[in-house]
């Protein structure tokens, strides 16, 4: 963490609680630190770059927090420079409440995950929108190679600090990909999943841990 994404996050409302329950001294250090400003480096670089999705939150002219998950191909969401990451925005149920929310107030705090490796990205920036019709060209090249779905605009996000977290209560999941390559992994699961079945009122086969492609739930 560094001490931007202290500033963000710990308002003084926040420091209140932190004093309050003892864990004020563990992060007030932040407070201190002289950086340059968000600069991903190669390992966020790389993180960003291996993600089929992202939990995006954006916040509405009522004040109301919002928050859509966005999926895609791996690589979707594109690391432009130091402190830059772009995607495509494609035609889906046409409510456009994130899009509609960054026109007012472009903050937005994002989520990426790493489930199997229980590893979390989060990440503070400024959201705009840009519209194909009126940049074709720069919305295009950010179009995932041989993706089908209707482009509508790019938007790009200006990272202003990130945090990783640590990987206490992220469950491992997996996708069917990531299943079908790794044998032994598949063996593990089949087993767990069998071990349940056999338990008295056990959800049986309802809690498994897998997840089709580009999804972001368990089936």
């Amino acid at each position: 963490m560094g001490r931007r994404y202290s500033d963000i996050a710990f308002t003084q409302s926040v420091k209140a609680v932190q004093e309050a329950q003892g864990s004020r001294n563990l992060y007030a250090r932040y407070d201190a630190l002289d950086e340059p400003g968000a600069r991903l480096g190669p390992g966020e670089r790389a993180f960003i770059a291996a993600r089929d999705g992202f939990y995006i939150a954006t916040v509405s002219q009522t004040g109301w927090p919002y928050v859509q998950f966005r999926g895609g191909p791996p690589g979707f969401l594109r690391v432009l420079g130091e402190a830059d990451l772009g995607f495509a925005d494609y035609r889906g149920n046409r409510q456009y409440v994130t899009t509609g929310n960054v026109a007012v107030d472009d903050r937005v705090s994002l989520f990426l995950m790493d489930y199997p490796s229980r590893r979390r990205l989060k990440l503070f920036g400024r959201m705009r929108g840009v519209e194909r019709t009126d940049f074709s060209e720069q919305v295009d090249r950010l179009a995932p190679p041989g993706y089908r779905a209707v482009i509508e605009r790019a938007f790009l996000i200006r990272v202003e600090a990130f945090d990783w977290n640590c990987p206490q209560h992220i469950t491992p999941r997996f996708t069917s990909a990531e299943i079908a390559d790794d044998p032994e992994l598949r063996d593990r699961i089949c087993a767990e999943a069998q071990g349940r079945t056999r338990q008295p009122g056990s959800p049986g086969a309802s809690a498994s841990h897998v997840r089709g492609p580009g999804s972001g739930t368990a089936v």
